[in-house]
């Protein structure tokens, strides 16, 4: 296996000295410096925004060749990115295979901190090995240094996928592995080398941030309404009709049943609400042209 460790301590697994006293506080001063700490993790997800907006163009683009998203990490920053890959069908209602969170040591490794296998970078590489060039592969490690993350960019990028490396440390030893590096540069954590704090809230703010700013780039949304969610409950069929209310200001009544006819299809009925025109002229728009105000557009209707 080719180590990936970093010859000196990464950032994050430096020792702080704003919370270099903090067992000696009251609960609520500990909290307030842990907060503040979660406040710069922020501020340095923010910073990373051009980088970030470039991977978003660029995964674009591979979806549109039908492409897929696979995140690859292990720890607290794996878990996050299964996190967030869980969302994104129920939030967006795309295929469940359009964004794969791989996890170092698999489902048996997700739930049990006791089986570690982020330092087998063999294991990445074989998660990554059936990527393709219409592939993406996000690679998230707080310290730029785990193997597993190495194996999997490496695999990755052989088969000519895009690589993207997000992590904490500037100087990340597998930089050289992504076409583009996004860096949260969060500075030793609160308490030393525990990356389940800044670098974890880091991590979920840059996640959050990429999958959402690309399901917008791919037409899911309509303004700032989840469109393509899933009414997979009482709560979200509620959501849902109040979505098409907002959308277009026609009363429950009319939305409600405008969802039944689309058979629960969000995008479908908020077009065939905005155009008058028949379920299936609705369907056949979103077909051709992904996003609501496409198919409208192209219906010679007028969205709000």
């Amino acid at each position: 296996m080719r180590s990936t460790m970093p010859e000196v301590a990464p950032p994050t697994e430096r020792r702080n000295p704003r919370t270099a006293d903090i067992d000696t506080l009251e609960p609520e001063d500990v909290l307030r410096l842990l907060l503040a700490e979660d406040a710069r993790a922020v501020e340095a997800a923010r910073a990373a925004t051009g980088p970030l907006a470039r991977a978003v163009e660029e995964a674009h683009l591979r979806l549109g060749r039908g492409g897929s998203v696979h995140y690859f990490g292990a720890g607290a920053s794996g878990r996050l990115a299964v996190l967030d890959a869980t969302e994104i069908t129920p939030t967006f209602g795309v295929a469940r295979d359009l964004f794969t969170a791989h996890f170092a040591g698999g489902p048996g490794a997700l739930t049990d901190a006791s089986v570690d296998r982020e330092d087998a970078e063999e294991l990445g590489a074989a998660d990554a090995a059936t990527l393709g060039e219409s592939s993406v592969a996000i690679g998230i490690t707080a310290s730029g240094s785990t193997p597993y993350v190495a194996g999997a960019l490496r695999a990755a990028g052989a088969a000519g996928a895009l690589t993207v490396l997000i992590t904490c440390d500037p100087a990340a030893p597998l930089r050289e592995l992504a076409e583009i590096l996004i860096v949260a540069d969060t500075g030793p954590e609160a308490l030393t080398g525990s990356t389940r704090l800044k670098a974890g809230t880091a991590t979920k703010v840059l996640l959050n941030a990429f999958s959402t700013a690309l399901m917008i780039k791919e037409g899911r949304t309509y303004g700032n309404l989840m469109v393509g969610l899933v009414a997979t409950n009482a709560k979200l069929e509620a959501r849902a009709v109040r979505l098409l209310v907002e959308a277009t200001g026609e009363d429950t009544a009319a939305c409600r049943a405008a969802l039944a006819e689309a058979d629960g299809r969000i995008q479908e009925a908020l077009v065939r609400l905005l155009t008058g025109c028949p379920p299936d002229r609705a369907r056949a728009a979103l077909a051709e042209r992904p996003g609501v105000r496409a198919a409208v557009a192209a219906l010679g209707g007028h969205a709000g």
